[in-house]
């Protein structure tokens, strides 16, 4: 396929998207994206930290995906990503008949190019992509793609699929990761409860894992892919120190995946980031400071939830109702998440039972019954769409003062 036709094909695949007012040509950089703040992901920053939205596992026809690099810069200005990770398999490459591109490299060339006057970061990075025990893993912050791939002998014919991928796959997976690791890499384990390999959809850690692990070469794994979340590899996570991860996966057109009249979004990690650049995420990530973001939940460990529940909500305004002992309260909600929230205390409330649902990015008034108090007084909840644990919801407490 020569230049003209690659780029006609990504004219055409921008066009699906209705609301685009420009069109995407087959190179060159993204024209700024035209204002789309409803679809767009966003939670406060944190005390000492931006908040930085990323998705760290993405496709493109560099390997099994089915758009040009250039819709993934646009996906991601759309969504308010800060930063994306361009994750190719090495082995499994189903378009190489008509994108041949033995530099692989190039698909994470391609998309810096497209993010070049935009504030995109893109993240280069593979899939190393086996059968069990490894699985598909992705390593992140690498130098050099083809340092990850080793085909002593590759068909012939472009078009066998199958005969590359068992070719490539014929040097040890290992290897890979230690060519990963030696790139000063993060790698993380990828859907590890995928039924094609796990056909009961629990994730277990194996002892692949476990050694990588234990010998730091391996760093995360994915809790939360596309559209599932994993409670056994969250599990897993907590048990091994591993960094958790929510990313789309994505290979089709987001818009697919994650339809913005249905009000969707795609799973992503919010990471509390010293700056906003792609050292600053790769500092985030090796500190483990994140949380994932997976339809309405918040998932992480407790620091993490802590500082962004803390950030995210807020008492507006609290006063007693004249001549009575019963106190309207206000919370105000600074994020995309719409929080629900149990009472923990003893006290009752008037207008609503023991769960109080805060609207993303707006604001709820409850009256609360604290009897005979004058000065401030604790509102404890757990925070059933915030968890610290499989089924384990975040707590927090909130001082309310009352106004004269």
């Amino acid at each position: 396929m020569n230049n003209l036709h690659l780029a006609q094909a990504a004219c055409l695949t921008a066009l699906t998207f209705a609301a685009s007012t420009v069109l995407a040509h087959g190179s060159g950089a993204t024209p700024a994206a035209a204002d789309n703040t409803a679809r767009q992901i966003v939670f406060p920053d944190t005390p000492g930290y931006q908040t930085l939205v990323v998705d760290l596992h993405t496709h493109s026809v560099f390997s099994d995906g089915h758009v040009w690099p250039k819709i993934r810069v646009e996906e991601a200005l759309r969504d308010g990503l800060d930063g994306m990770a361009v994750t190719e398999h090495l082995e499994f490459q189903p378009h190489l008949a008509d994108i041949p591109h033995p530099d692989r490299n190039r698909a994470y060339e391609v998309t810096l190019d497209a993010a070049a006057n935009t504030e995109l970061l893109v993240i280069p990075g593979t899939e190393i992509t086996r059968g069990d025990p490894a699985g598909h893993i992705n390593a992140i912050f690498i130098t050099d793609a083809n340092q990850m791939l080793n085909v002593a002998e590759p068909p012939t014919d472009p078009n066998d699929i199958r005969g590359y991928y068992d070719a490539a796959s014929a040097w040890p997976v290992q290897n890979a990761v230690d060519a990963a690791h030696a790139q000063g890499a993060f790698i993380f384990w990828n859907h590890p409860y995928w039924e094609m390999q796990t056909p009961d959809g629990i994730a277990r850690i194996k002892p692949f894992h476990e050694d990588n692990a234990r010998a730091g070469k391996l760093h995360g794994i994915e809790i939360a892919n596309g559209q599932d979340y994993s409670a056994e590899a969250h599990q897993i996570a907590l048990d091994h120190g591993l960094v958790m991860l929510g990313v789309s996966d994505v290979h089709d057109l987001i818009d697919w995946d994650y339809p913005p009249a249905a009000a969707q979004h795609r799973p992503v990690n919010l990471l509390m980031s010293r700056e906003r650049s792609v050292a600053g995420i790769r500092e985030a990530l090796f500190a483990g400071r994140t949380l994932v973001w997976f339809r309405n939940l918040l998932i992480g460990r407790a620091a993490e939830l802590d500082a962004m529940l803390g950030a995210s909500l807020q008492v507006a305004a609290a006063r007693y109702r004249p001549g009575t002992q019963v106190l309207d309260i206000t919370l105000r909600n600074d994020s995309d998440a719409q929080f629900h929230l149990r009472n923990l205390t003893d006290m009752t409330f008037m207008d609503h039972g023991q769960d109080l649902l805060v609207p993303a990015n707006a604001s709820l008034r409850f009256s609360a019954k604290p009897g005979v108090n004058p000065g401030p007084i604790e509102l404890k909840f757990s925070v059933q769409n915030a968890l610290v644990a499989p089924r384990t919801p975040a707590t927090i407490t909130l001082r309310v003062t009352p106004a004269a």
